[in-house]
């Protein structure tokens, strides 16, 4: 399994390339949300190492009893301006839990609507607004009594939320509304509603001057920019299959755009001119997404949603430095700078908790069908992730793993053809035929419908 050994080999490795900028300070520290292990992992950017987790809930299949209560689906990020805080949002609980940075505690958790994704604190840290994208509104928390104040109503499943750099305006994206709805921090009123190319966008972030709010679009592969001071669109460009998170930097004087495409396994870095253009493409782990710059510009952190680790791009050779593995699934990823102020800030975190998954690509029989699968060994069972795209809408297509003639597992599309799922079992083999090693897949079929496993008529198989 070729692709898989040479993705352990890259998780073994510490720095992988020399760089010519200093490391930045052992006081700061990179935060990944992991969605599976349901873990906060906690970096250290100077040694590029992973200093522990801070456990919220358990790993999956271990969140389904009846009288489970810790978080489940940690999936978003935010922090206070003076970084003495973190939030951690489970959108499986609907969760939003404050982490006290210096000692890695929860010291307080607030429960809002269905499924919340995003949140962060307003520019003078007085509130913490969190999108509930299962619903249609922002949720306002006293970040001190961590209870509810209020609610901000917004189009259907607001997606994040980010506070305007002066403290005024407050820009909310949705995942199912083609708008983005501008609010006016004081009165907490939404003021305008701008029309964007599509439905889906899961995050947004302003350039280092203020004067624009970039966003993406995951469902289409674009990136729109707004200029802040009238509240229009003034851009759009194609990004790539499965656009997910930006980070600006500024180097070489002047400042560059860095998008994370995971259905292609990139980073693209862009201009900010006002035509933009691609000056780079950089090859990641397996599904970059969360992104981060660190504060003097000279490193950008890129989580590996199905990597499970974050990679580290030098900005002066656009070249990745090093891995650093970290807990299952990442999904957002901040950088917090001056957060250890004594000893190693590893109190109350756990050593990790999680392996190495194993990744592996599908290429369509026939047709622009794509799609990949991650296996993650979960102790006794597996955990294998199937995600699918391109193929008929509102279909039933059975996946068959290692020569098997029975399903594995059944998933239906939704309406623009794609589905995500997970399978859990022993799906590993205990005696390996044919001299391979034991827990290896040999290959994988996806067939459309439930007929017999054929990779001749299959509509994707495994490129191993």
């Amino acid at each position: 399994m070729k692709k898989s050994s040479h993705l352990l080999a890259a998780a073994a490795m510490g720095l992988l390339l020399p760089s010519a900028q200093a490391s930045p300070p052992a006081q700061d520290r990179v935060y990944t949300a992991d969605q599976n292990s349901n873990t906060v992992s906690v970096f250290n950017p100077a040694t590029n190492t992973l200093v522990g987790q801070i456990r919220l809930g358990n790993a999956r299949p271990d969140v389904l009893s009846p009288l489970y209560k810790g978080q489940i689906n940690v999936h978003g990020l935010g922090f206070s301006p003076d970084h003495k805080t973190l939030l951690a949002i489970s959108n499986g609980s609907n969760a939003v839990s404050f982490i006290d940075t210096a000692t890695n505690k929860v010291k307080g958790t607030t429960y809002v609507g269905r499924s919340p994704h995003e949140g962060f604190f307003s520019a003078d840290g007085k509130e913490v607004w969190v999108v509930v994208r299962g619903e249609d509104y922002v949720s306002v928390i006293d970040p001190i009594s961590f209870k509810e104040t209020r609610r901000i109503q917004t189009g259907l499943g607001p997606g994040m939320v980010q506070f305007h750099p002066d403290g005024k305006l407050a820009f909310v994206v949705s995942s199912f509304t083609a708008a983005v709805d501008v609010v006016d921090v004081r009165s907490h009123e939404v003021i305008k509603k701008i029309p964007v190319v599509s439905p889906f966008s899961p995050f947004l972030q302003f350039t280092p001057d203020g004067r624009e709010m970039w966003m993406t679009h995951k469902d289409v592969g674009k990136v729109t920019r707004i200029d802040t001071r009238t509240l229009e669109v003034i851009g759009v460009f194609d990004t790539g299959f499965i656009t997910n998170h930006i980070a600006f930097a500024k180097v070489g004087g002047r400042v560059v755009a860095y998008v994370s495409i995971g259905g292609e396994n990139v980073v693209k870095v862009y201009t900010t001119d006002k035509n933009t253009e691609l000056l780079a493409t950089i090859a990641t782990g397996a599904l970059p997404h969360g992104i981060w710059t660190s504060d003097d510009s000279s490193r950008v952190y890129v989580g590996l949603e199905n990597g499970d680790g974050v990679e580290v791009i030098d900005t002066d050779s656009n070249k990745v430095l090093a891995h650093m593995g970290g807990g299952q699934a990442p999904q957002a990823l901040v950088y917090l700078s001056h957060v250890v102020e004594s000893g190693d800030g590893s109190a109350n975190l756990l050593a990790r908790g999680n392996g190495e998954p194993s990744n592996i690509r599908l290429q369509p029989v026939k047709g622009d069908a794509r799609g990949f699968v991650v296996l993650r060994n979960l102790g006794v069972v597996d955990a294998l992730e199937v995600s699918l795209f391109k193929l008929k809408p509102g279909t039933t297509y059975s996946v068959y793993v290692n020569g098997q003639t029975s399903v594995s597992g059944v998933f239906k599309t939704d309406a623009k053809g794609a589905v995500n799922g997970t399978m859990i079992g022993p799906v590993r083999e205990l005696v390996a035929p044919e001299g391979k090693s034991a827990g290896t897949i040999n290959h994988i079929v996806v067939m459309e419908g439930g007929g017999v496993v054929d990779k001749a008529n299959a509509v994707l198989v495994d490129s191993i």
